[in-house]
């Protein structure tokens, strides 16, 4: 077997090599059935309880309330962009948005086909380097959700708490769900992507709570209505069983890792290392501000953009791979998710003091 790099890529992301040999058996023969994983029905026994497995598991993991559904959704991340205020914003209701990178200015952008959207913050006229403090934006009093995204993956900013408001939170938790303890209670409904964190490309957890499901208007499509997958236990059509099979494999490795908060420890730990590299040296400059740095996500510049190029282009070399940042801001990002290993940022870091020391600016 070809020796494994440390992958930093932002998503699809890292995810626990034992969860990649489990599921390297099961995709040729599940559970001794004699049927790959693949191949397998979705309405049969063993299949409809990995599904109820990581419905647990994650209800378990999340303190997920019972008045609140979990789903397995597929259309990315993105389609929750105009599901969210499809479902919820009827007859042009109002909602208010934080607008703190890429993947809120689309969401935004979706939702403003819905509804009246009030942008009550913006941090692109810093290039997102930020993410607001609860006095720096006001929610309306018709509001009905304040929607933010808590990771911002391009830019290396996190909200380091739930916001406060009186209204409704909506969240877009793709790239740090189960990073760190959340009380679902204060929100209406969670969303995520599994590539970043959570599992493989292909599903979308969503998480609602279930008064909601009565919002959504006559007229919309059947697909796109939240109560059609809750009514069905996401089974209204054929499931990404794959991707669904992975997020339940990780959620039993998170578990055996002590669970969310023993892995928010972990994550402290590894980011703190990458963050004293970066700010022991003029050399790197980290883009977010430290008061909003993320704990997966860390965007960095190096003196100039040959500088940059090189680096990554020899971090490759040495087994440091998907350390490019996004087109949008250049430079380099380390994407430390919960299953990167320590010692991968230990070998960064030791990098990046050599490459400093042969290549002065």
């Amino acid at each position: 077997m070809t020796d494994r790099v440390y992958n930093f890529s932002p998503g699809p992301a890292t995810l626990p090599f034992e969860v990649l040999e489990q599921a390297g058996t099961d995709v040729v023969n599940f559970q001794s059935t004699g049927i790959g994983l693949i191949e397998i029905s979705h309405r049969s026994k063993e299949f409809m309880a990995v599904v109820a497995d990581a419905e647990a598991n994650l209800r378990e993991l999340m303190d997920i309330p019972d008045n609140y559904k979990v789903l397995f959704l597929q259309g990315g991340a993105s389609s929750q962009f105009f599901m969210i205020p499809m479902n919820l914003l009827g007859n042009g209701k109002k909602a208010t948005y934080l607008n703190t990178g890429t993947w809120a200015k689309k969401a935004i952008k979706e939702a403003q086909l819905f509804g009246d959207i009030d942008v009550a913050y913006s941090s692109e006229g810093v290039q997102f380097k930020r993410v607001p403090e609860d006095s720096e934006y006001t929610v309306a009093d018709d509001s009905e959700y304040l929607y933010y995204v808590s990771n911002n993956t391009i830019y290396g900013t996190q909200f380091a708490k739930a916001p406060v408001s009186d209204k409704m939170l909506i969240c877009d938790m793709s790239s740090d769900i189960l990073s760190h303890p959340v009380d679902v209670k204060k929100y209406g409904l969670i969303f995520a992507g599994a590539q970043k964190n959570l599992g493989p490309a292909g599903v979308t957890v969503v998480i609602i709570r279930e008064d909601l499901l009565s919002r959504t208007p006559e007229k919309i499509p059947t697909m796109l209505s939240y109560a059609t997958h809750a009514d069905k236990g996401s089974m209204f059509n054929t499931p990404p069983c794959f991707a669904v099979y992975v997020v339940g494999e990780v959620l039993k490795w998170l578990k055996k890792q002590g669970g969310v908060a023993a892995i928010e420890k972990i994550n402290k730990a590894k980011a703190q290392i990458l963050y004293d590299a970066i700010d022991s040296s003029d050399y790197y400059r980290g883009h977010a501000e430290k008061n909003s740095r993320s704990l997966m996500n860390v965007s960095f510049n190096l003196p100039t953009p040959e500088l940059e190029a090189k680096f990554i282009a020899e971090a490759t070399k040495v087994g440091l791979n998907g350390l490019k940042g996004h087109r949008s801001i250049g430079g380099c990002r380390a994407s430390i998710y919960n299953a990167f290993p320590q010692e991968g940022i230990v070998k960064l870091v030791e990098f990046m003091k050599a490459f400093e020391a042969a290549n002065p600016a």
